[in-house]
């Protein structure tokens, strides 16, 4: 279990990193919090909010009065709504599993009630009450999970003496040209799969943050090009600057208006229309420190959306170079581009069969360090040089 984690939790780091999200002060693993969550269990049956039957721990909705006022639902409307069989072992079709037993073909810690493992719900409210301690700020999560998970986080953590969350921030679904994103309608994807087509981390989190995260985010092919289009306004505009890069400390300025309207329960599509201003006024001090609160680097895109003069590899399509003349002595470096983007989409689509992309990112990882940036689409791959380009990093990688 612990391989396969360390294996999933390393490719959401990658994708976050990708998108410029900082990494949680905390990061904890359900697994070593078994005692917690035992802990927590045993005091809720010691007050009467739980029930031990069968191996089973469960909790007592009808325990908890306000149960159901996160979603806007009674008890009594959820019971009505339901359409699966009502276990035997339980007092109450609502009550849900704290505890539940394990064969010995399953993950299992002893317990009072035996072998078994935790149910879904109390692995959250035990964790943040040891790491958050009473109560805190925000608890975010898709709208999806409103109900059952958060309803059910709340009563097991009050009724355990706990305050837990202040406020509750639920992000609505994300779309595909207007339509729910599925596998059966075949527009499925992940972020790990705009990355591999080529679609810059900042671009996607540019798109993203151009909804509220309480309204239905839509992903089109049209936003993305124009947030990459506004990205390059940007970069164009700071390319124009007076200023040397880095930019000097204290120069960039976080205006009011971007302050509260991220303040305004976290409006990032407002505050993305007052960064847009600040581009069409050239406010560049402003329009940095607008960047940054949103997460963006301003020097990095400066240097990697730059506008350069673009070159190309005849009627060769498999990979293009913008600029001339990068290698140290002068000379054209083209064939050796195109020859390494050939290489790169030789080994995208054998990774696409084999679903092992290590030597797709290990190339990837040897141009990003060489100053190179790196987009695969559908159409190609397409490499090209930044400012600080090193034509000798290149060595050795064909």
């Amino acid at each position: 279990m612990r391989e396969r984690s360390d294996e999933t939790i390393a490719w959401y780091h990658a994708d976050m990193d990708a998108l410029g999200a900082a990494r949680p002060d905390q990061e904890p693993r359900a697994t070593e919090y078994i005692g917690q969550m035992i802990a927590m269990i045993a005091q809720l049956e010691a007050d009467g909010f739980a029930y031990a039957k069968d191996g089973h721990v469960l909790f007592r909705v009808r325990k908890y009065d306000e149960y159901g006022k996160l979603s806007g639902r009674s008890v009594d409307d959820m019971i009505a709504g339901a359409r699966v069989e009502v276990a035997p072992f339980k007092e109450d079709p609502m009550d849900f599993v704290l505890w539940k037993p394990s064969d010995d073909a399953l993950p299992g810690w002893d317990s009072p009630w035996g072998r078994g493992r935790p149910g879904w719900h109390i692995e959250c409210s035990a964790m943040a009450a040891d790491l958050l301690g009473e109560a805190f700020d925000i608890h975010g999560g898709g709208l999806d999970l409103q109900f059952p998970h958060h309803e059910n986080e709340i009563a097991q953590s009050k009724c355990a003496g706990h305050g837990f969350a202040r406020y509750w921030l639920h992000n609505e679904m994300l779309q595909v040209e207007g339509k729910k994103m599925s596998k059966s309608l075949g527009n499925f994807f992940t972020v790990r799969d705009l990355l591999d087509e080529g679609v810059p981390g900042e671009v996607i989190r540019f798109v993203m943050l151009s909804t509220h995260y309480r309204k239905p985010m839509d992903w089109t092919e049209k936003k993305r090009e124009e947030a990459e289009k506004t990205l390059r306004k940007i970069a164009e505009l700071f390319a124009q600057s007076p200023m040397t890069k880095p930019w000097p400390s204290g120069m960039s300025v976080i205006s009011d208006e971007i302050v509260e309207a991220v303040s305004d329960d976290l409006n990032t599509s407002l505050a993305l229309t007052i960064l847009r201003k600040y581009l069409r006024n050239r406010e560049e001090n402003k329009l940095r420190g607008a960047l940054t609160l949103l997460g963006f680097e301003p020097d990095l895109i400066r240097g990697k959306y730059a506008p350069m003069t673009a070159s190309a590899f005849g009627d060769e399509r498999v990979g293009s170079v913008q600029g001339q003349s990068f290698g140290a002595d002068g000379s054209s470096n083209a064939e050796g581009f195109a020859d390494i983007a050939r290489k790169l989409r030789d080994l995208r689509n054998a990774a696409m069969q084999s679903k092992d992309f290590s030597a797709v990112d290990e190339l990837k990882a040897a141009l990003l360090a060489a100053g190179v940036e790196v987009r695969m689409s559908k159409d190609g791959v397409d490499l090209q040089p930044k400012p600080d380009f090193d034509p000798s990093k290149l060595e050795g990688l064909l």
